[in-house]
């Protein structure tokens, strides 16, 4: 993010009336990405506040610059989650400015064992999602725990919601397990790894997702893989628009490749179930094809 739009953030923090640092009565949730927010939603009902700060699916995330609204969000949280793993390093400099007094704050990353460095699109593996969620729900009892009973009977709701999505990463893993896939980003790299494929390209995915250029040994190797069909799918970054990933997907296209689009945020009207689900659900399409 710019430095400017952080620091203007970070002085809205410091101008907001020090009374707006204590959170309002209720559950006021702050979530860094909205597939987060989507999940405490459904843990929190109807009557708690979520405000998700990254819900664009058009926007690249990696570009995102916090706004003086994020702040004033933050300094009336009750919970605050976020991912972590440097994804979103903006929201730890915001809350080290928004000091709340009875404010509890969740790192994905740190629930899972992941860290700088790691690949940190940790919401594609449905087990960190499950940690986030039981980790939420007990920050929830905490809160209020007149609603506990509420609070675990929900938590259980979205546990046996998930059953069906790991369900299905079985069956697909069961079909494809070894075959060759590649991606422009390591979005689904968890996802990948669940299935039992085999990615492929992966220093190139990487230096695209830190926006270096990729060397061009990678680039040859990437190209190759395409035109001579060594893999079966190529997944794509949807919502980034790196000029290397386009010729890429540009090649993938005419030779008849597969091509499957993943976003980074959850689409608008969806949930984290139905979203996995869709995406398994046009990859298990795609990897059944016959190799062209």
């Amino acid at each position: 993010m710019k430095k400017r739009a952080l620091l203007a953030a970070l002085a809205s923090i410091l101008a907001y009336p020090a009374m707006a640092q204590t959170p309002p009565p209720g559950l006021n949730i702050v979530a860094a990405e909205n597939f987060y927010g989507d999940v405490a939603t459904q843990l929190a009902g109807p009557d708690a506040k979520v405000t998700s700060v990254l819900s664009n699916p058009d926007q690249d995330p990696h570009l995102f610059e916090a706004s003086p609204s994020v702040a004033r969000s933050l300094s009336q949280a009750r919970i605050v989650i976020y991912n972590g793993a440097d994804y979103d390093p903006w929201m730890a400099k915001l809350l080290k400015a928004a000091k709340g007094t009875n404010r509890r704050v969740i790192v994905v990353a740190d629930l899972v064992h992941k860290k700088a460095g790691d690949n940190p699109h940790l919401w594609y593996d449905p087990a960190n999602m499950a940690a986030a969620a039981q980790s939420l729900s007990a920050a929830f009892v905490a809160a209020d725990p007149a609603g506990k009973a509420s609070y675990e009977q929900r938590l259980q709701s979205f546990t046996d919601s998930l059953k069906p999505l790991e369900a299905k990463v079985a069956a697909m893993r069961a079909k494809y397990s070894g075959f060759q896939v590649t991606a422009t980003e390591p979005v689904f790299g968890y996802m990948a790894s669940a299935l039992g494929l085999k990615m492929r390209n992966e220093r190139f995915q990487l230096a695209v997702m830190n926006s270096t250029e990729p060397r061009a040994s990678d680039v040859a190797a990437f190209e190759g893989d395409l035109r001579k069909h060594t893999v079966r799918v190529f997944i794509y970054n949807s919502q980034a628009s790196d000029p290397a990933a386009k010729r890429l997907l540009d090649i993938a296209t005419k030779a008849g490749i597969p091509v499957i689009g993943v976003t980074e945020t959850e689409p608008a009207g969806q949930t984290y179930q139905t979203w996995m689900t869709a995406q398994l659900d046009a990859l298990d399409a795609a990897l059944a094809k016959p190799v062209p």
